[in-house]
């Protein structure tokens, strides 16, 4: 009997710690784990975002980047990227599952939405390649 307790108690504690972080069979990419963020715009001359994005270690996103098709347009942010496991990038309807990226680009007018998981704390920034003013980046905080 003596034996039989800690088995128990180990038993408990480990069935109460899944049960804790139960996501369902997508596991962490379950929709009760997933938010959409606003959209980022790229437009000649326009703010990329309204306001600075705060993400929280472990959940899912999708965010839509739209570009009006003023210019051609990109967003760089390779501490941001490595930052975050990227799930997928749908562009038209096409899925593509990269390893990692450091920046994505719009020849012409159109939209991606990128699904992800917030990893690594820190502050980063997503910016306009090349450009210096605070309308042309996202200020991102993953806590």
């Amino acid at each position: 009997m003596k034996h039989f307790l800690p088995i128990v108690i180990l038993a408990t504690a480990l069935t109460n710690a899944a049960a804790a972080h139960d996501f369902g069979f997508a596991g962490i990419l379950s929709s009760s784990n997933k938010e959409d963020l606003p959209e980022l715009t790229l437009s000649v001359g326009k703010p990329i975002a309204e306001a600075p994005l705060v993400l929280k270690s472990g959940t899912a996103y999708e965010i839509e980047i739209t570009s009006d098709g003023t210019g051609e347009l990109a967003l760089e942010g390779p501490g941001f990227f490595r930052a975050i496991w990227i799930n997928e990038i749908v562009i038209n309807g096409l899925e593509i599952r990269p390893y990692g990226i450091d920046s994505v680009e719009f020849d012409e007018a159109g939209t991606m939405e990128i699904e992800f998981v917030a990893i690594k704390p820190g502050r980063y920034v997503l910016k306009q390649p090349g450009s210096e003013g605070d309308s042309q980046k996202v200020d991102i905080t993953i806590e």
